[in-house]
This record gives C-alpha cells, sequence and structure tokens, in this order.
C-alpha cells in the first residue's frame, strides 16, 4: 500500500546527511526505471517531486529554536533527517534534539499522514537503565519523539538493543550497517590473514556477525569498567589469540577513544600485526582525533572505518587514518520500502 507523497525534511545538522539520502533515493528511481524500461519523463517527474521540502530552522538569541515547514505537506509521507552529532555545529547533542523535535511536531501539525524520525545515531542509548539514581534518558528521547507527533523511528546500529522497548507508540526500526561495511572492506583490503576483535564483551554478536562474513576468528576485550565515572576502564584483558595476525577491530561507536586506545595497547602487546578500527558512529570528542593521529604516527592502526552517521567529510579529509563510508543507501532503501508498503526486514539484518 503506498503512504503518499514521499517527503524528506532535514533540520540544519541533518542537511549534509539528508542530500545524500535524497541523492541516493534519485538513484534507486533511476536504476529502476531502467531496469523496467519506463519511459524518461516520467522518471524526471518523480525525480522532481522527491527533494528535500523547504523549512526554516530559527534559534532565538535566549536558545530557543522552532521549525518553520515552507511547503505544504499535507497527507504526505514525511521523513525527518536529523544528525545529533555535527562537527560542523557549535550546537549541543541537547539542542539538536530540539531542533528535530520542533521539526517533527511541525510536519505533524501541518497534517502529515505519517511522520517518521530519521536519526543514524540515536542519541542518549547508553542510558537505557538505571544504575543508581538516575533517570532511564533513552527511554525518556523516546517519550520526546513520540509526544512530538512521530510515527516511526529508523536508526542505525543503535547501542542498547533495549532502546527499542521504550517505545509504546511509534515503530522502531534499527538499521544494521554490516552489509555496507562488509562489501567496502571486500573491495578496497585484503581480508585475508584477519582476526576480528571485539572492544567489549557487549559486541561479541557484532564480532561474530563480521567473522561469518569473513570466514574468520574473533576474539574479545573483556573491559572492567568505571561506572561512576563516564568512559573510564579500569582493567583490559584480551580472550583469545591475535598474535602473529592483522586484526580488525569492530564497534558501534568511538567516543573520547580513551578505552580504545587501551584495547589497541593490548592487541599489539599480544603480538598482533596491522590493526584497522571499523565502526558505525565515530563520534570523536574530546582528544579522540589527537589520541588517533598519535596513534597512527606511532603505527598502531592503520585505518579507522567509520560510516556518515557522523558526517566529519572534510574535518577529517587530510587524516590518512581516516575513512568514511556512507549508509544513506541504506537509508534511502528502507524509506523507499516504507513509503510504497513494502517489507523492510531484509534491509535492517
Amino acid at each position: 500500500m503506498d503512504r503518499g507523497r514521499l517527503s524528506v525534511i532535514a533540520c540544519d545538522s541533518g542537511k549534509v546527511f539528508g542530500d545524500r539520502v535524497i541523492a541516493a533515493l534519485h538513484e534507486k528511481i533511476r536504476s529502476t526505471a531502467e531496469r523496467d524500461g519506463l519511459a524518461n519523463d516520467l522518471v524526471e517527474s518523480e525525480i522532481e517531486t522527491i527533494q528535500l521540502r523547504k523549512r526554516d530552522e530559527v534559534w532565538f538569541a535566549s536558545g530557543e529554536v522552532k521549525t518553520q515547514i515552507q511547503e505544504n505537506v499535507r497527507g504526505d509521507d514525511v521523513y525527518v533527517v536529523q544528525n545529533f552529532h555535527d562537527p560542523n555545529s557549535n550546537r549541543s547533542i541537547n539542542d539538536e534534539l530540539m531542533a528535530l523535535l520542533t521539526a517533527v511536531n511541525a510536519a505533524h501539525q501541518s497534517d502529515a499522514e505519517w511522520v517518521t524520525a530519521v536519526v543514524p545515531l540515536y542519541p542518549y542509548s547508553r542510558q537505557e537503565r538505571k544504575r543508581g539514581r538516575e533517570g532511564i534518558t533513552a527511554a525518556q528521547v523516546a517519550n520526546f519523539i513520540e509526544s512530538s507527533g512521530a510515527d516511526r523511528v529508523l536508526t542505525l546500529d543503535v547501542h542498547a538493543e533495549a532502546v527499542a522497548g521504550a517505545f509504546r507508540l511509534a515503530k522502531f526500526e534499527n538499521l544494521r550497517p554490516y552489509r555496507v561495511i562488509v562489501d567496502h572492506l571486500k573491495k578496497n583490503y585484503d581480508l585475508t590473514d584477519f582476526v576480528i576483535v571485539s572492544p567489549d564483551a557487549g559486541g561479541a554478536e557484532r564480532a561474530r556477525t563480521y567473522a561469518k562474513h569473513f570466514r574468520t576468528a574473533f576474539s574479545l576485550i573483556d573491559k572492567v569498567r568505571d561506572y561512576d565515572q563516564p568512559n573510564i576502564v579500569k582493567e583490559v584483558r584480551l580472550v583469545g589469540k591475535v598474535e602473529g595476525h592483522n586484526v580488525l577491530v569492530v564497534d558501534d561507536m568511538i567516543d573520547t577513544g580513551g578505552s580504545l586506545m587501551r584495547t589497541l595497547q593490548t592487541i599489539r602487546e599480544r603480538g598482533a600485526n596491522d590493526v584497522y578500527i571499523c565502526c558505525t558512529h565515530a563520534i570523536l570528542s574530546d582528544k579522540a582525533v589527537e589520541r588517533l593521529d598519535k596513534a597512527y604516527e606511532t603505527g598502531i592502526i592503520k585505518k579507522l572505518i567509520a560510516t556518515d552517521s557522523v558526517v566529519w567529510g572534510q574535518r577529517l579529509a587530510d587524516r590518512a587514518w581516516y575513512e568514511e563510508v556512507s549508509v544513506a543507501h541504506l537509508f534511502a532503501s528502507v524509506i523507499k520500502h516504507v513509503n510504497q508498503g513494502r517489507s523492510v526486514s531484509a534491509l535492517l539484518g
């Protein structure tokens, strides 16, 4: 069942990724038309209708924000794109969250038939359970998004799958980047002598998935964390063998890079050869870039391959250790399937 006209709205910090999704949608329309032998004028007409809708994201001197949609979206199937970690913006993650909520609500108030929040990196996903006297912020964010009018949330490789249980009204779709990343690695790297390493026990299933794709062994790092302090690891132990092998460390996110450096040091101490890192979300806050610069200069790592859930682009273009792989086509495929009422199960795994 077709859900009506497909409309994409991008927040300021979501515009670069939004443009990539639009380009991917256009590419899919053209490839489908070529396969089915459709007339060019029909193809170009459909492409013309799928553009970023005009909107204004207005920030007031007080720090408040509002979104004004400048085009008619009544009855549309609307997708609102936002990147919460924007290296080119001085706004906080909380500012970006509020910008998303105002955009979602603007679409809802404009009588859109369906509203989907497209957030490649789900915010506060590491705060999905209580440890002492604290809130469950991942669930709070879910409540905010739902109460703003979203019917669905599309995200990528969420840190804690328990986040899905926080949604009561909106549907939650967690996309996986494995196929995109694996295809990129197979095309660009010789992976005949690699061991996959998970940087923590929680990522064992992720490492197992990559190991299955490459038909190789995997090891994992056992970390003892200090949960009274963020990003602090007390002890690191390697379970498995890496001596004499190249290593691919696979993780969902790199934040400050502090615990990652401990992991890399342990791997090299255990006799690994070249070490590559593959992560979904390259947040790289605080001194992470500086740490990765040093790790590359001293030969600890060869490359960091990350998706554009955080769009670094030209900001890291001069870093020989950084490589960005776009997941815009993955999101475009899911958006197209949802809009046309087709199954997305095969695209999520």
